[in-house]
């Protein structure tokens, strides 16, 4: 039976800012009571109040940015639990749990581009990302800036949070709106198609995803019909975060590598899974 990562930790840790980030959205910094070592980008966190303002379950979220002793999560303003986080004063703790699933793969330099597709708060799990691709991690071939493109897309402009920052670290970066407010006027799987028909970015690349499922189902279904490397981070609903509820199943391929399992479970299996693992529904 799949169980928590063994370098997992419940800990209280200290709120040390609460920054707006675009329309609806926050920047939480926090200080753990003990000390973390680099984390995978798109592993996450179970994150709670201490004072009884948040839900008494904790809510998962992504690590956006690791700072020395400081880790930073992107919040999307939307229910109580995110609601209670963003509330935080300095000095407040939280309950932290994590680092929790498992996160991207290692990018390397040493294949096919990789193309990043984000759809609103999606975008949390990708500048850890590209900061890790461009370091080199794992011993991996550091990947040059021409090698990484990030399409961000959300239905406004006010949805695409914290662009400037992603911008400055080095990766190409483009934009797509529902509303054509910034970018292109349409989607990340559109955008792609108008790159890849101009030249910008070749028919062979290496696909990472997060965002709403709706996106991911197609983001799944492009990648399968073109046979590319395709790897989702999911935002699945999940309870424990540490594989015990099973609330947070995501169905496989009868035909792949796990397919010897009708489910695996989001929590501990993932966030981050290949496409040709599991079987979104389009």
């Amino acid at each position: 039976m799949p169980a928590p990562p063994p370098d997992a930790r419940s800990f209280l840790s200290e709120v040390i800012s609460v920054e707006p980030c675009g329309d609806d959205g926050v920047l939480l910094a926090l200080r753990p009571e003990l000390a973390l070592p680099t984390v995978r980008a798109s592993r996450f966190f179970m994150l709670r109040r201490e004072d009884g303002l948040s839900p008494a379950i904790p809510r998962p979220f992504s690590i956006y940015r690791q700072r020395g002793d400081v880790l930073e999560f992107l919040l999307k303003v939307m229910g109580r639990g995110t609601r209670a986080l963003a509330a935080c004063a300095p000095g407040q703790l939280v309950r932290t749990i994590g680092p929790l699933g498992n996160g991207w793969p290692a990018l390397d330099g040493d294949g096919p581009p990789w193309v990043m597709l984000a759809g609103g708060v999606g975008i949390a799990p990708f500048y850890m990302g590209i900061e890790q691709a461009l370091a080199g991690m794992d011993g991996r071939t550091p990947c040059k800036p021409s090698q990484l493109h990030l399409l961000f897309g959300a239905a406004r402009s006010g949805l695409l949070y914290d662009l400037a920052a992603l911008e400055a670290l080095g990766a190409r970066v483009l934009t797509a709106t529902v509303d054509g407010s910034h970018g292109l006027r349409g989607n990340v799987l559109e955008l792609l198609a108008r790159e890849q028909a101009s030249g910008a970015i070749p028919r062979e690349v290496r696909l990472l995803a997060c965002g709403p499922e709706r996106m991911l189902e197609a983001v799944q279904h492009f990648a399968d019909e073109r046979k590319l490397e395709c790897w989702l981070s999911l935002e699945t609903m999940m309870g424990c975060g540490v594989g015990i509820c099973n609330a947070c199943p995501v169905p496989t391929k009868p035909d792949g590598p796990r397919g010897a399992w009708p489910n695996v479970k989001c929590c501990v299996e993932g966030p981050v899974l290949k496409t040709d693992e599991i079987a979104l529904h389009a």
